[in-house]
């Protein structure tokens, strides 16, 4: 995630601002006098197109309007002697029609003069020449002959132009030469060869020079170059050729050490101006060709302002400074050796800048400096002009004092105005300044807008002007919100121009300020006002996307901003506009991306801009989908068994390839279908395949990365092998009996493809296991099976299968061994025996069938047993056969389940795959007793005061002989605690009993079980109540149908409906009187005021009628609301807006609420409700 943030006006850009505002000359405004100045001119050295008309600038300011004139080489040049010049009006601009004229007649040194009452100023020196674009001279060349290794250089030599031409070599078809380590083009235009090859020769090596002022190309005769293998020559030839020695270098062309072709010798000198470009050259020869290498003696290279160009033959330094002189070292290198070059370089300097003069503003009696600093080497020479006129030639000033170059001025005079020149020069160039020394008396004037509104970002600097002008010059004062007045100390900086600065603004800073400029004629102030605003960021930043073609990519950019900046959001893809496409879909916080294709990946920036800041976040979308199909299948190294396969791979589309499949189709045995060979690793572009004989492949490849595969690539082209004896048997060979005289022997056939030849046959081969007997054999085709008959039932056999075809017999086979048919086994097991373990589980044993009678491959041993009777029961009552399978060759096994007490019976069969054989003898068993059931039932009858009645019955399964019954009981309370248990044994023949002195009317529980000698059963309970007393019965008189109680309930309700009725009456004879009566009367705080929406008082009724219950509270409309926490009658009954009817009887239904409706009006419109009433007596 790449993401920079940026401000419109960021905190380096300001200060740029800022230096460039206290560095400009100071500014009179135009409307006061002032001497000329100069605002534009043309440059120094101006190389004019002769096809156009000459225009010289010269542009100057001052007031009054400054006239111009001109001089050229020195002389007055009268322009309106020459009908050919124009000078613009009010300018000093120079227009010259060249039309009809020679452009030569114009070129000179042209200087300008702009002068007025208070002064002269001058252009610099602007010198004037015309391009030039000069044809090659005629030459004739001859063919150059070199040979084979030596090197060689081809001169361009261009004509001398103004400016100079750029240089480039071509051919014939305007086509670059192709240029290298070993051929390149050096600064002066030159073609060096470090060693040629007989690839060079060729007739058509033409250098161009191409004039930039002119546009135009001129073109150098072509060179030819003939390469000569001299070791293919014979001597006679070669005679005759190294008799013109001219025609060719005479150098060695074995392999040779590195030297330097340019510049010659071990070292060279070069000088460089400071501020321009150094361009250092080391062009070797040898061969092999070497390799150059730069590095300076005295320091490190300028690693940010070098470069290398040329295959780094040239080194390049930008902006040469004082600290780039010293010797510089280039080395060239092959493997024989090296040579080694060094540069002295010297930096000289044209004058530049310490401190140009700047105008001075003085009010009379004033003292005031003119410096001129320079520096330079050699150092340069300053001279003073004033007004155009050396001051060594100018009137004598005795308030002017010349102290090389600096001017002091003082006590100035009204009228004593003047441009002052200084010029600094040495043989490399020169400057020339003007300043003007302007004297003025003027009331000091704010030249900044009123009333600017300056807006900044939080913890980025303000700076808010106060441009003023004034002489003498004004005093600035700052001011925050007309009050406070600002010192200079943090966070405020006053500079010398009256710039208000705060370092880093905060809100608190914003407000009103303003700024007052005074000095002794006068005094001017001015507002601005700071508004610091919440800086722009990206919170939610899109995120680095990796996007299947055609699917959908979606980029959030969410935004943080100052609420009164209107942000504008913008979306950029590779910094420039999103495509004109309907599938990008730009939101308010997010850009979508619908069906994404390749032409769709790039960088995404979503850009937030406002007045002043903007913050900008990137990301990358990457679309990747299925790698395009291999191309180019080649099959190499053909053997008869293997073939080599190499590819070229497609297209990746971003997602790198994790491997390659290679397939084959057999159109032999299986055309159209296509089998997977092999893989390989997504690096590898080749696969080693082996293969089977007798068959007709072709391949092809597949790519795979993680969205998938490829398309396959197209087949390769067919390769057959030959036939060849098989490689293989068939597998999964088995000899299994389906009858109990046959053997079928099975086998897998094999693929066409591992057939290996025509005429596939599968030769069988058996013979009994353990008998020394032949092997039988039979050969067969095109089936998986043979079938053996007349075998002896369950013997083993050693069986073996092996292909065969036209070419011979495949390898030899292993012989495996299977089983002829099984029949049902002939006897059943012997001595069985049983012994019990407990009243439901017994072991039973046996001795196994022997081997020869199971007559098949043992499965195991079935015994079935069942139950007959139980030992209480004299006739049988046989039960549902039980069934236990035991695997393998078992002699014993667990009877599980079994019950208590009975009589059953068992047989054993053997199993084996063909059936079971013959059931063992039936063998009868007994189980011991064990502890019964839970009695069938236990019944409570006749239940009296003290007594009851038990009744039950014996078990349904008694799992023995029963020895009685257990019966335990226990009284339980009203609140179903549990009292002492009583015990009683009953025999097992009786089922009832009566159970005496029992507690009446009192509940109990019962607990019953049976028992055997082997313990007892499961209990069964039951409960029962006594019945009340009869005496008691006679004294629990219900009160509700006695009249004395009747009585007594209906006096109670007549005394309370009677008091109801007083307060219902009293409550409707209550007085009126104001509210501040009724408080000056009442100073209970509970009691509230009524006022209704019309404005008059409502009534006030007793105030214990309305004094709500403990825990209520009393809204300001005089209703009685419950609190959410407390309790209230109304809450419990069925109504809220009961009311007592004329006859004092209650009408209505409690109803639940929670609140009663309030009624509007001057007096009350409701009734007491009961609660109310009886809380009025309470």
């Amino acid at each position: 995630m790449d993401r920079k943030g940026k401000w419109v006006l960021s905190s380096g850009a300001l200060l740029v601002i800022f230096l460039g505002r206290m560095t400009t000359a100071l500014e009179v405004p135009l409307d006061l006098p002032q001497p000329p100045t100069i605002t534009h001119q043309s440059p120094k050295d101006f190389i004019i197109d002769p096809r156009e008309n000459i225009l010289i600038y010269c542009e100057a300011k001052g007031k009054p309007h400054p006239s111009f004139s001109w001089t050229r080489n020195g002389t007055h040049f009268d322009v309106e002697k020459d009908s050919k010049v124009l000078m613009k009006p009010s300018s000093g601009t120079l227009v010259i029609d060249i039309s009809g004229e020679k452009a030569e007649a114009y070129e000179g040194i042209y200087q300008c003069t702009a002068r007025n009452e208070h002064g002269t100023a001058v252009s610099n020196n602007i010198f004037i020449r015309q391009s030039r674009s000069p044809l090659w001279s005629k030459e004739r060349k001859e063919a150059i002959m070199v040979q084979v290794g030596v090197s060689l250089v081809l001169q361009c030599r261009p004509p001398a132009g103004l400016p100079p031409p750029i240089i480039f070599w071509m051919d014939n078809n305007f086509q670059r030469l192709p240029q290298n380590t070993r051929v390149s083009q050096a600064l002066n235009g030159d073609l060096y060869f470090s060693n040629v090859l007989l690839d060079d020769t060729r007739n058509d090596y033409i250098c161009y020079a191409r004039f930039p002022h002119t546009q135009t190309i001129q073109q150098k005769q072509p060179i030819t170059v003939k390469v000569l293998d001299m070791d293919a020559i014979n001597e006679t030839v070669a005679a005759m050729y190294n008799y013109t020695n001219n025609l060719f270098v005479d150098s060695p062309s074995g392999e040779r050490r590195p030297s330097f072709m340019a510049p010659l010798g071990r070292s060279s000198t070069q000088m460089a101006l400071r501020g321009g470009v150094l361009e250092l050259e080391c062009i070797a020869e040898g061969l092999p060709t070497p390799e150059v290498s730069w590095y300076k003696e005295s320091g490190d290279l300028p690693s940010s302002r070098m470069s290398f160009h040329n295959f780094q033959k040239t080194l390049k330094i930008a902006d040469v400074m004082e600290a780039d002189a010293g010797d510089y070292r280039c080395t060239a290198k092959n493997s024989l050796g090296s040579a080694h070059h060094t540069i002295k370089v010297n930096v000289k300097a044209a004058p530049f800048w310490i401190s140009a003069p700047r105008n001075l503003i003085l009010a009379p009696k004033e003292t005031g400096i003119l410096t001129c600093r320079v520096s330079g080497d050699p150092k340069p020479q300053i001279a003073w002009s004033v007004n155009g006129v050396p001051i060594k030639d100018s009137p004598k000033d005795t308030s002017r004092k010349v102290e090389d170059d600096t001017v002091i001025l003082s006590d100035v005079q009204t009228g004593s105005s003047a441009v002052y020149q200084c010029n600094a020069s040495n043989e490399f160039g020169y400057l020339l300044a003007n300043a003007f020394v302007n004297v003025l008396a003027e009331a000091p004037r704010v030249l900044t807008p009123p009333n600017n509104v300056y807006q900044v970002i939080t913890n980025n600097p303000a700076f808010l002007d106060c441009a003023s002008f004034g002489s003498p010059i004004p005093t600035i004062t700052w001011f925050k919100d007309s009050q406070t007045s600002i010192l200079n100390r943090d966070p405020y900086v006053i500079h010398n121009n009256g710039t208000l600065e705060i370092n880093v603004a905060q809100s608190l800073n914003s407000g009103k300020y303003t700024c007052i400029a005074s000095n002794n004629l006068g005094t001017r102030e001015n507002h601005v006002y700071l508004e610091v605003k919440e800086p722009t960021r990206i919170l939610a930043q899109p995120e680095y996307m990796v996007v299947q073609r055609n699917r959908k990519a979606v980029f959030e950019c969410k935004v943080k901003h100052d609420p009164t900046l209107i942000p504008t959001m913008n979306w950029l893809k590779d910094n420039g506009e999103l495509p004109d496409d309907e599938r990008f879909l730009v939101d308010t916080d997010s850009l979508t991306i619908n069906e994404v294709t390749e032409e769709d990946e790039g960088t995404y920036t979503c850009v937030m801009n406002t007045t002043l800041d903007q913050d900008s976040a990137s990301a990358m979308l990457t679309v990747v989908e299925e790698p395009d199909p291999p191309t180019d299948l080649e099959l190499t190294d053909q053997r008869e068994r293997s073939v080599q396969l190499t590819w070229i791979p497609g297209d990746e589309h971003n997602s790198p390839t994790q491997k390659f499949l290679v397939q084959y189709e057999d159109l032999l045995h299986q055309a159209g279908v296509w089998h997977n060979l092999t893989e390989e690793e997504g690096t590898k572009t080749t696969a080693h395949l082996d293969l089977s004989p007798y068959a007709y492949y072709s391949f092809r490849v597949l790519a795979v990365n993680h969205v998938g595969y490829s398309q396959p690539s197209q087949p390769s082209r067919q390769y057959r092998t030959n036939p060849a004896a098989p490689d293989v048997n068939p597998t999964d060979v088995h000899g299994v009996g389906t009858e109990h005289n046959n053997l079928v022997i099975s086998w897998k056939e094999l693929t066409g493809l591992q057939s290996n030849g025509p005429g596939l046959q599968y030769k069988v081969n058996w013979r009994q296991k353990d008998v020394e007997e032949d092997w039988l054999s039979e050969t067969v085709a095109n089936t998986s099976k043979y079938v053996v008959s007349g075998t002896p039932t369950f013997v083993p056999y050693e069986v073996k299968v092996q292909a065969v075809n036209d070419y011979g017999n495949g390898p030899a086979p292993e012989a495996v061994v299977g089983y002829s048919g099984e029949d049902v086994p002939m006897s059943a097991p012997e001595s069985v025996q049983v012994l019990v373990q407990n009243g439901t589980l017994a072991e039973v044993h046996w001795e196994p069938v022997l081997t020869s009678m199971v007559r098949g491959r043992l499965q195991g041993y079935k015994v079935s047993y069942w139950r007959e009777r139980s030992l209480h029961q004299a006739e049988a009552q046989q039960e549902e056969q039980q069934v236990l399978l035991l695997s393998g060759n078992r002699t014993d096994g667990r009877l599980p389940g079994l019950k208590p007490y009975s009589l059953y019976t068992l047989n054993i069969r053997v199993v084996n795959g063909k059936g079971e054989g013959p059931p063992s003898p039936n063998h009868n068993f007994e189980t011991p007793e064990g502890v019964p059931g839970p009695p069938s039932f236990l019944r409570i009858k006749n239940t009296d005061m003290d007594s009851l009645t038990l009744e039950w019955g014996p078990p349904q399964d008694n799992n023995g002989r029963l020895t009685g019954y257990t019966l335990k009981y226990q009284p339980v309370n009203s609140s179903n605690e549990l009292g002492p248990v009583e015990e009683m044994m009953f025999p097992a023949n009786e089922t009832t009993v009566i159970l005496a002195d029992l507690k009446y009317s009192t509940r109990y529980k019962f607990y019953f079980n049976a028992k055997t000698i082997k313990g007892s059963g499961p209990t069964i309970t039951e409960e029962a109540v006594t019945i009340m007393d009869e005496a008691m019965k006679s004294d629990q008189v219900d009160l509700a149908t006695q009249g004395w109680f009747i009585g007594l309930m209906c006096a109670i309700a007549l005394l309370i409906l009677v008091l109801l009725i007083i307060c219902f009456i009293k409550r409707n004879k209550g007085g009126k009187y104001p509210v501040k009566e009724k408080e000056d009367a009442h100073q209970d705080p509970e009691i509230q005021p009524m006022k209704d929406d019309d404005g008059t008082f409502g009534e006030y009724s007793d105030t214990e009628d309305h004094k709500p219950l403990k825990g209520s509270r009393t809204p300001s409309n005089g209703t009685v609301k419950r609190d959410d926490s407390d309790d209230s009658l109304v809450d419990y009954g069925e109504g809220g807006d009961g009311q007592f009817n004329e006859d004092g009887s209650f009408i209505g239904q409690y109803s639940g609420k929670k609140e009663k409706d309030t009624h509007e009006g001057n007096e009350s419109s409701e009734a007491p409700s009961p609660v109310n009433a009886m809380n009025s007596f309470v």
